[in-house]
Formats: structure tokens, sequence, C-alpha cells
């Protein structure tokens, strides 16, 4: 089972029963205003980078009926900018994604949720803009060869492999995967190079054509190895 669906994630939770999913990984929207401006962020970075993302035109924060269906249908959930929400399922267990940020108008850190845990794990992998991670064991060195630079295609855009060492160290062989707001397809690629069964949601019609492109693009490099 691999499904990728431009359908509102709350209409296709609703196909499943209890605790289908062994562990959800996801990334709503968590403030308002892009759906209001159509655009996220600047359209020229700090840096003078032009930021060629098309129109926001889909931007909902959840509310508490989007968490108690995700609750729901999964059996763990990592849910990323839990610092934005006040939901009372949510525990102690905390993911912190380290950027390695310097000179960035953005956040140093993003800070997830996780219900399989009740510590505060860290993973440093280099996010800003050109200067991306070498590796996931390297990930506070930059990437030299930019070539090899992931392209962004969403605003929000996580690495590949940040999802790399999320379901390396969270989900296990045979688990099935939910991610509610797929955005650039990053999580899809990862369950794809691991060999897990995913179901994903994307509203935004634009986003799913660019991110439905990027999977199947990675899908054609994979073959070819």
């Amino acid at each position: 089972m691999k499904l990728f669906l431009n359908e509102d994630c709350m209409d296709v939770m609703k196909r499943y029963p209890d605790n289908y999913f062994d562990l959800a990984i996801v990334d709503p929207p968590y403030f308002s205003g892009p759906e209001q401006r159509e655009f996220y962020g600047n359209k020229i970075s700090p840096i003078g980078v032009h930021r060629l993302y098309g129109k926001t035109t889909k931007w909902e924060v959840p509310g508490k009926d989007y968490f108690d269906e995700l609750f729901r249908v999964s059996k763990n959930q990592i849910i990323w900018g839990v610092n934005y929400f006040n939901y009372s399922s949510f525990g102690s267990g905390r993911i912190v994604w380290d950027k390695v940020n310097t000179h960035s108008s953005f956040s140093d850190c993003e800070l997830a949720y996780s219900s399989l845990h009740d510590s505060t794990r860290l993973f440093r992998y280099m996010w800003n803009g050109m200067m991306q991670g070498k590796s996931i064991s390297e990930g506070h060195i930059q990437q030299g060869n930019k070539a090899l630079n992931e392209v962004r295609i969403h605003p929000t855009q996580k690495p590949i492999n940040l999802y790399f060492w999320l379901l390396q160290n969270y989900a296990k062989d045979g688990d099935k995967i939910l991610d509610t707001h797929v955005g650039s397809a990053s999580s899809l690629i990862a369950c794809q190079e691991l060999g897990f069964e995913y179901v994903g949601c994307e509203l935004d019609k634009d986003i799913f054509n660019l991110a439905q492109q990027r999977l199947n693009d990675y899908e054609k490099q994979i073959k070819l190895l």
C-alpha cells in the first residue's frame, strides 16, 4: 500500500479503523497568515535569493478535531510544531531538529512531539537555503557539492534525511506510515527508500502535482541504480 492522495486528510482518515497506522509523522500548518497573504514568508531571502514558491492557497491550522482523528487512526505519532498547539494528549516526549542555522531569519530549531518516548532527542542537520547537511551522521557539516543538494519545492520543506532518521529510529519493519500534510513529499521518498507502506495527503493541487513529480523522479532514479 503506497497511496498519495490529493484530498483533505480529515476525509481520508475517516476511512480507516482505529489504530490502523503504526506511526503518523505529520507537519501541519501551525500559525495563521500565509492563507491571507497567499504566500509563505518573504519572496526575497535576507541574502537576496528570490524564492520561487507558488501561491499558498491551502493553509488551515488544525484544531482539536484533527488531533482527535489523528490519535484515533494511529498507534504512535510524531507531530512537528508541537510548541504551537495546545492539545491535552501530548505527552512529554520531544524531538528537536537543530537546523545548524547561522544568520537566518528562520528558527534555529524545530520541535516535534513524540509518543514513542518521554525524553527529548536531538537531530542535527543543516538546512538553510543552499547550505544543506552532508549526511545523517555529518549533518552539522555543509554539503560541499551543491549539485547534490535537494531542490526546494515547498516553503516549509523538510530534508529527506530528517525522515530517514525518524523512520530508522522510530519505525519498525512492516509499519504503516501516515502523513496528513505531505508538502514536498520528503516523507514519502524516505518511506519508498526504506520499504515502508504509507498513505499521504496533500490538499493543495499545485503542491500535490509538484510533490508527485518529485516522487516520480526519485523512483526513476532508484530504478536506474
